[in-house]
C-alpha cells in the first residue's frame, strides 16, 4: 500500500493520529472489533492501558494474518467505556501504540460507549487496512 498522511495546516496539529489517509492498494482488510480477549476467550488486564495493549495486539495479529502490517492501517476506531480515563492515560496509550504499531498513524477516532460486548472490557479497537 502507499499511504499519504494528510494533515492540513488549518487544522490543529494531530497527536497520535492523522487527519486523513489517502491509501492506494489492491486489497481491503476490514478488521473486526478486538478487545483484550486471550486465546481462551477471557478478558485480560484490569487497567485501561493493559487492556488497550492486548486489544491492539489482537487487532495487529488479525491484520498480520491477513498479510498486512501496521503501516497498512488506514482507519482505526477506539471504543472506550470511559473517555476521561482514556485521556488520563493518553501518554501511556500513545507509547503502547508506538511500540506495537509504529509512528505511521491511521485516521482515528475515540468514541465513548456505555459498555462493550464483554462487560469486563474497557476498550475495543476496529478498523480497516489497505494492502498492496
Amino acid at each position: 500500500m502507499t499511504a499519504e498522511r494528510v494533515n492540513p495546516p488549518e487544522l490543529s496539529p494531530p497527536t497520535g493520529f492523522s487527519h486523513a489517509v489517502v491509501a492506494t492498494g489492491t486489497r481491503l482488510v476490514f478488521l473486526a472489533g478486538q478487545t483484550a480477549l486471550d486465546a481462551g476467550g477471557e478478558v485480560t488486564g484490569d487497567t485501561l492501558p493493559a487492556q488497550f495493549e492486548r486489544a491492539l495486539a489482537n487487532l495487529l495479529s488479525a491484520l498480520r494474518a491477513a498479510g498486512g502490517t501496521p503501516a497498512d492501517l488506514a482507519r482505526v476506531t477506539v471504543y472506550a467505556t470511559d473517555v476521561a480515563a482514556y485521556r488520563t492515560h493518553a501518554a501511556e496509550l500513545g507509547r503502547i501504540w508506538r511500540e506495537l504499531a509504529g509512528r505511521d498513524y491511521p485516521a482515528m477516532a475515540v468514541v465513548e460507549v456505555v459498555r462493550l460486548w464483554d462487560e469486563r472490557a474497557l476498550v475495543e479497537l476496529d478498523g480497516f487496512a489497505v494492502l498492496p
